[in-house]
């Protein structure tokens, strides 16, 4: 900008010395304003791209993850902050720029510079993919735990069902001693047999069947562990029903329903905590369509969501986030290996989750199409 005044000086087009004086001074003005509106733009596009990509917002950042995403930033910081010391060099008296002396870090400078505002960007990025790569691996690992309980769940269940068909098997043997205790007079040891009778029937009821050994399970294993809370909950699943022969692997089933009613059981433990005399009910049901199968979840709520932006289901409101709030993602993860998507919705204060799948085995999954 001085070299272009200077040039106007020479050809006569800034006469006096006021007209140049105000030239330089509108000259350096605009150079800093120049200047000024650069690095604002920089630092908006930066910002900008910062807020874009740092997702989890309600992460709690450790100590040592604070210091990996501030790093850059502070050594970019302390690289200014020493250019700013260095850029100007006396030489006899006269101030010189160091981009005079050395005209190489006309490009070396702002390479430096340009390279430490990528590191912040970057580095943020970095982090909230390591937070969702973490976040993945929770999942995963829930996944697995949860299969692995299923199975020990289907082997309890297969105990009960073998200790159902005993006591059937038995049941010629049980009623000749009942013949034969009514014959004396004993009358108290019978009262006391058929008690003792019932106590075992009783732990041998199965409360919901719906021919499959994992949903069986599941469900009665989610039910027991309400009501020991919620004496009162109403937890229904008489139209859930399982085509014959499907196709959709059982224990893929026990996850989708598994979280879907770990969700709903905590919905309604939390309506109960702020209304002790609120309906608390679970309604699961299933319908065919075609080759479709559609999994639907009710339940009561105390009618509050939190949802965010940019966030497609719920967030959890509980304290601990990193272990809570990934139900649905796994109902998700799990619907997509059936081509198969995940849907939620409030009826007034009722929450319905949907999950469509197609009833249909992948041959990549590793289980052959025959079983």
């Amino acid at each position: 900008m001085l070299d272009i005044i200077n040039w106007c000086a020479g050809k006569g087009m800034l006469a006096s010395e006021k007209s140049f004086g105000m030239a330089v001074k509108a000259g350096v003005a605009g150079t800093q304003l120049i200047q000024y509106a650069g690095i604002a733009l920089l630092l908006y596009l930066s910002l900008r791209k910062i807020v874009r990509d740092f997702r989890e917002k309600d992460y709690a950042v450790s100590r040592t993850e604070l210091l990996f995403i501030l790093a850059p930033a502070a050594v970019g910081m302390m690289i200014c902050m020493l250019l700013r010391i260095i850029m100007i060099t006396l030489e006899d008296g006269v101030p010189r720029m160091l981009y005079d002396r050395y005209p190489i870090l006309v490009i070396v400078i702002p390479a430096i510079l340009l390279l430490s505002l990528l590191s912040i960007l970057y580095g943020v990025k970095l982090f909230q993919d390591m937070v969702c790569w973490n976040r993945e691996k929770s999942g995963r690992i829930v996944l697995e735990n949860q299969i692995s309980s299923l199975q020990e769940h289907m082997e309890e269940m297969e105990r009960i069902y073998s200790g159902i068909r005993g006591m059937k098997h038995d049941m010629k043997n049980t009623l000749a001693v009942i013949q034969r205790l009514s014959a004396g007079e004993g009358g108290g040891e019978l009262q006391e047999y058929l008690s003792e009778l019932n106590r075992g029937l009783e732990k041998l009821e199965v409360r919901f069947r719906t021919g499959n050994t994992v949903v069986d399970t599941l469900l009665n294993m989610k039910y027991h562990e309400a009501v020991r809370d919620m004496p009162d909950l109403r937890m229904d699943a008489d139209r859930l029903l399982l085509p014959q022969g499907i196709r959709i692997h059982s224990y893929d089933i026990g996850v989708i329903l598994g979280n879907a009613a770990d969700n709903a059981i905590e919905a309604c433990r939390k309506l109960k905590a702020k209304e002790p005399g609120a309906d608390g009910f679970i309604r699961i049901s299933s319908l065919q369509k075609g080759n479709l199968l559609i999994l639907k979840v009710e339940n009561s709520f105390d009618g509050w969501l939190v949802l965010k932006a940019k966030e497609e289901f719920p967030v959890t409101d509980k304290a601990d986030r990193k272990s809570h709030g990934i139900g649905l993602a796994n109902i998700k993860s799990t619907a997509e290996k059936y081509q198969g998507a995940v849907d939620f919705k409030v009826n007034g204060r009722v929450f319905i989750l949907s999950v469509m799948m197609k009833n249909e085995r992948r041959e990549e999954d590793g289980f052959r199409s025959d079983r």
